[in-house]
């Protein structure tokens, strides 16, 4: 599968780079006012595309800062881990309970998924 994805990645290079090859002539960029801006035809698209993905990301940051501030609340409102204490046998348990019962604090909220393995 990461075979595939690195002859997908090299496939789209490729077709990007012979469609910058073929556009090399000089395109005129005309503004309002009389104002042009000459330049070659790769370097417009590149910076067209450019301008979006930073629109795209700028449109993206109020729901990140969102995000983050329902985490940190989140964060806030978890009970306080409660110290293991050793019993007779050796193994650390939470206070008043036995090695048989749930561990105090769960790994990720119940709220929330499971985080996913990272790929090999």
């Amino acid at each position: 599968m990461r075979t595939l994805n690195w002859l997908f990645r090299a496939l789209l290079f490729f077709i990007l780079f012979a469609f910058a090859l073929n556009n090399q002539h000089v395109v005129q960029l005309k503004w309002f006012m009389g104002y042009q801006w000459e330049a070659p035809m790769v370097f417009i698209v590149l910076g067209m595309f450019a301008l979006g993905c930073v629109a795209g990301v700028l449109a993206m940051v109020p729901s990140w800062w969102r995000h983050r501030r329902d985490a940190r609340h989140r964060a806030h409102l978890q009970p306080e881990p409660q110290a293991p204490v050793q019993s007779g046998k050796g193994t650390p348990t939470a206070a008043g309970t036995d090695a048989a019962t749930l561990p105090v604090e769960l790994p990720f909220p119940p709220d929330m998924p499971a985080p996913r393995k990272p790929a090999r």
